[in-house]
């Protein structure tokens, strides 16, 4: 959950920043003299804001969450962790990832730029509130979104949409520039300061489907889950005892936007999980 929020925030940071760097210096206007170097240009800078945010996830949720790795198991809870986490990933076909726990409301991600260096980490909440069997199964959740390679697969679309935000920005801006502010080359103040609102304007709605594709994903993750416990039932019960807890605990401000439960209406299409019933219902053969 809350490595979406991350990964979405910090690429839009990333291309707010590149833009304004390519404006100070000039290559944004010299970029946009013809169309065809338009979309090779828009690419090139859309790909890079989706794969700068890919390498920074790891580090970035570390610091958000203040994660703290185990490198040497202190206790038993520690100990089973890592080795949980071990079993889990010789199933899913991948290296052991780093494991961490850090402090906060039920919940847990897992992140990383390759599928055998990734990050899977889980907060003192949900250790506190679920039994071995219910963590195993969020293990099993987070492990498959590292063996689907999914973060890898949501920059790639991250990078599409990227593109076209950074495109039709540019193209509109002309036309803004052109027919408003009436400058005869189409890149004036106006310009600049057109293409700056609809990165941000079009990028909140490229969010929408990069969130679609997020809600798919965790549809295979439960999934994958239930494949490597031999059962779909852990994680029914872990979904249903998060959907519980979801609805006492006070969730950090960061992480309610991305909460395991549905709020419905408008927001549902910028929910990056889908309705807990859908998901259970999908473990029990509804889907």
């Amino acid at each position: 959950m809350k490595r979406v929020a991350l990964f979405l925030a910090t690429n839009l940071a990333v291309i707010l920043v590149l833009s304004l760097v390519l404006k100070l210096f000039g290559l944004d206007r010299a970029s946009g003299q013809d169309m065809s170097s338009l979309i090779v240009f828009s690419v090139v800078v859309g790909f890079a804001g989706a794969f700068i945010s890919l390498f920074m996830s790891k580090r970035m949720a570390k610091m958000s969450t203040g994660a703290r790795v185990i490198d040497a198991p202190a206790n038993d809870a520690e100990r089973w962790l890592v080795d949980t986490v071990r079993r889990l990933a010789g199933r899913a076909g991948i290296d052991m990832p780093e494991v961490a726990i850090y402090e906060g409301a039920p919940n847990a991600f897992a992140t990383g730029a390759f599928r055998n260096s990734a990050l899977v980490a889980v907060s003192t909440g949900l250790l506190q509130t679920m039994n071995k069997e219910e963590v195993e199964a969020v293990l099993g959740h987070e492990v498959a979104h590292v063996a689907n390679g999914d973060m890898v697969t949501m920059t790639l679309i991250q990078g599409v949409v990227n593109t076209f935000v950074f495109f039709l920005a540019r193209v509109v801006g002309r036309v803004v520039d052109t027919v408003v502010f009436r400058s005869e080359r189409g890149t004036g103040p106006g310009y600049f300061a057109s293409v700056f609102v609809l990165e941000m304007v079009f990028g909140i709605l490229a969010t929408l489907i990069v969130a679609w594709f997020s809600r798919q994903r965790e549809f295979r993750a439960d999934r994958g889950a239930a494949d490597y416990l031999g059962s779909p039932q852990p994680m029914v019960r872990a979904l249903k005892r998060l959907g519980g807890v979801a609805d006492e605990a006070q969730m950090p401000q960061g992480l309610r936007t991305m909460a395991i439960t549905d709020k419905g209406g408008i927001m549902h299409l910028f929910a990056t999980h889908p309705p807990l019933e859908a998901r259970i219902a999908a473990l029990q053969g509804g889907r």
